[in-house]
Parts: C-alpha cells; sequence; structure tokens
C-alpha cells in the first residue's frame, strides 16, 4: 500500500528511522483521501452538467459526508471544507 519515496537525507537514529516510514503510510493514506474527497466533488459537478437533479442531490448528499469527514481529520482545512460544500450547494440550487 504504502509507496517508497526518495529519501533527501538517511536518518541515522532509529526513532528517525521509524518516524520516516511512518511518514510515508500517512502520506498515502492522506492522499487516498484527498483523492476520495476530488472524486466525490466531481461527481457533483458531472451530474449538475448533465442536469440530471435526482443524481445532483443525491451525489451532493454523499459528498457532504464525505468532505466533512476529510475536515475532522485536518487533511484539508474547515474552511475549504465549507466552501466547497457552499459551492456544489449554489450550483444545485442554480439548476432549478
Amino acid at each position: 500500500m504504502a509507496t517508497a519515496q526518495k529519501v533527501k537525507r538517511i536518518v541515522r537514529t532509529a526513532s528517525g528511522r521509524k518516524r520516516a516510514r511512518q511518514a510515508i503510510k500517512e502520506n498515502a493514506h492522506n492522499s487516498s483521501l484527498r483523492s476520495k474527497l476530488r472524486t466525490a466533488i466531481k461527481s457533483v459537478r458531472k451530474a449538475v452538467a448533465a442536469g440530471d437533479k435526482k443524481v445532483a442531490t443525491d451525489s451532493f448528499q454523499a459528498a457532504q459526508k464525505v468532505i466533512d469527514t476529510i475536515a475532522d481529520k485536518r487533511i484539508v482545512h474547515k474552511n475549504k471544507a465549507s466552501r466547497d460544500k457552499s459551492r456544489l450547494a449554489a450550483a444545485l440550487k442554480a439548476m432549478a
């Protein structure tokens, strides 16, 4: 799951090596969550562009949960999460 990254400086202490291993795993996990966020936003935008209000509403509700979860984990800032939800809601409202 975790991919090896090129280490700029070789860490000498055992705790430093462990920290470097953990950083790689955390980076991979956070990257996957960030990707999940972007995918959720894109699915709503795609449904809005297609003009399908039912699908757009359903995907918006699902996206809200994803956005809030990722903001709670501090992967993205809470203001960015709020801004994303607001813009999606506005796009959804403009469909009517």
